[in-house]
């Protein structure tokens, strides 16, 4: 496998807030997460896609939720004590943008070394491998590390994140 080094150089680590989402751990670069919250009231959007498919109020402001578990084709169950939303802000199409993400559970915010991190396998993956930037490794523990501007990217998943369910809604 080749080592992917998206993170500046070999030496280098990713500080990254690391949250469940089905039993798998998934990182989210700590610079760009702005608040975790409890789950929040969610306005949900008319025929909007299952992807983001709400909107909540963080101080305010309109935020879209985003809930990654459709893009990776997990299961989606109802929201219990360990669920939280983590406000993040990426730079979409030049632009700082402001979303919200559901995570089953938040863990910590750890080191990621670059050396650990290689691409994603191109098979035996249940996950769309062009939203995963790498997979990481943190003792015995995988940890992925997705792609959020080709997520959230106007060409990317948040465009084809249509399951067959939401294709006849």
């Amino acid at each position: 496998m080749t080592e992917v080094n998206d993170m500046h150089d070999a030496d280098a680590a990713m500080k990254a807030l690391t949250v469940g989402l089905q039993g798998e751990i998934f990182a989210i670069e700590a610079e760009s997460v702005r608040e975790i919250l409890d789950v929040v009231p969610i306005t949900e959007v008319p025929n909007a896609r299952a992807f983001v498919g709400g909107l909540i109020n963080v101080r305010g402001r309109v935020v879209p939720l985003a809930d990654l578990r459709v893009m990776f084709g997990m299961d989606r169950p109802p929201p219990n004590t360990d669920t939280r939303i983590v406000v993040i802000e990426i730079e979409l199409d030049g632009e700082p943008t402001i979303l919200a993400v559901l995570a089953d559970k938040v863990h910590d915010v750890t080191d990621i070394e670059a050396v650990s991190v290689e691409e994603a396998p191109k098979v035996g993956m249940r996950w769309r491998q062009e939203f995963v930037r790498g997979i990481g490794k943190r003792g015995d523990d995988f940890i992925i590390i997705p792609d959020m501007g080709r997520i959230f990217g106007e060409n990317g998943g948040a465009g084809q994140a249509l399951t067959s369910e939401e294709r006849f809604d």
